[in-house]
């Protein structure tokens, strides 16, 4: 739901009533995540998508319905192979989709209310609702800031408005949109309620050093993803804004010591585009001990070789150099820097989501990725490995 902050906000200040349709369980090659989201008000007007298309009729359908009962239903829609034209996910995937009316008098309206302006004006916060349980608490919402009490209530159990909170307080510091399963005393046993947590956090920083022509194109591929954008480079004559009009940020500072002093967190990427010892040297070395998403690097193979070499003479370790992508970016046989810069993004999008990079065509890898396993193969060990080793170090 948060997804549709902005155009949500807007009707709820108007005071239009609507029901919302989002996702909160996928099964297979579906093609919308956890938290996608459909509204419709009472006019009929519609916006969102939870499937890209396969099930938007019947989920329509559905929340007209809400609006006339006031109830909230969870419904499943998956292929049917007996009948190809009945409602379902061509794909051959499944989605369970949760509707909820948001009517003016509606108990859980405040709450939503409260939590898609936080998201639309970019503050943290992370709204838990009750999609699986008892009938009378589906939908019951509960709003958790990034500081302060929670606003809302699940009902029930007095302990289990302390525990959603809790466990949606987790998933707002990871950033993360997830279900929970706890029980309807409160204990985190499983079985007796799941909860949709959806995170509302400001978007990811992409960090490009090196001021190259490289960099314009890619900071455009940055916003394009939804990145938080920021261009770094030593050299003033060439970190201007007039270089880089689609950055959020054009900072002049070694990289090194812009990266020591900035804040990153475990979905920031940083792309080394600068191919220049001096700078790449110190800079690398910081930043593969750093608990980050991804940290690429541009150059030829011959320059990855003696960078490497450089970085093992400053003490990094094998382990800390197989977290770095070099050269940077997928074989695409790019050239021009629009190219380039589609390269390095497929390749961030692939490592961010658990791709091959491999054509789909005449392949036999799953189209859409388990996010749970996405980043858990390869050489790259885990956020958490490289926090145990950095701290035993």
């Amino acid at each position: 739901m948060l997804d549709l902050a902005e155009e949500l906000d807007r009707w709820i200040e108007a005071g239009r009533e609507f029901a919302v349709a989002t996702v909160v369980a996928v099964g297979g090659s579906a093609p919308r995540a956890p938290g996608a989201a459909l509204a419709v008000d009472e006019a009929g007007t519609v916006i969102g998508s939870v499937s890209g298309g396969c099930v938007e009729g019947a989920v329509y359908d559905l929340c007209l319905e809400a609006l006339r009962t006031g109830e909230s239903v969870l419904e499943r829609f998956g292929y049917n192979d007996e009948d190809a034209f009945a409602v379902g996910l061509t794909c051959g995937g499944t989605i369970e989709v949760l509707v909820t009316p948001v009517s003016v008098r509606a108990p859980a309206r405040p709450v939503i209310a409260a939590a898609v302006t936080a998201a639309a004006q970019g503050r943290p916060a992370a709204l838990a609702r009750v999609v699986r349980g008892p009938a009378e608490l589906l939908g019951r919402a509960l709003l958790v800031r990034h500081d302060g009490p929670h606003e809302g209530a699940l009902g029930g159990h007095p302990e289990l408005d302390r525990t959603a909170a809790a466990e949606a307080r987790a998933l707002l510091e990871a950033g993360r949109t997830g279900t929970v399963e706890i029980s309807a005393d409160g204990s985190r046993c499983p079985g007796g309620l799941t909860l949709l947590v959806e995170s509302n956090v400001p978007p990811p920083r992409m960090i490009v050093f090196g001021a190259v022509d490289f960099a314009s194109a890619l900071a455009r591929a940055g916003k394009f993803l939804g990145y938080h954008v920021t261009v770094c480079d030593a050299r003033p004559v060439f970190a201007t804004r007039a270089r880089f009009p689609d950055a959020d940020e054009v900072v002049v500072d070694w990289p090194h010591r812009y990266l020591r002093r900035t804040g990153t967190d475990t979905r920031t990427v940083l792309c080394v585009l600068t191919h220049d010892t001096k700078f790449d040297v110190p800079l690398l070395k910081l930043a593969l001990r750093m608990p980050v998403a991804f940290v690429g690097a541009m150059g030829s193979r011959r320059t990855h070789e003696d960078r490497n070499r450089r970085l093992r003479a400053e003490g990094v370790s094998e382990r800390e150099l197989g977290r770095l992508r070099s050269p940077i970016g997928l074989d695409l046989g790019a050239r021009t820097p629009e190219e380039t810069a589609l390269s390095i993004a497929a390749e961030i999008v692939a490592a961010r989501r658990g791709g091959t990079g491999v054509p789909l065509t005449g392949s036999r890898t799953p189209i859409h990725h388990d996010l749970r396993t996405a980043g858990a193969t390869g050489n790259n060990p885990s956020i958490a490995e490289l926090l145990d080793s950095h701290e035993s170090a």
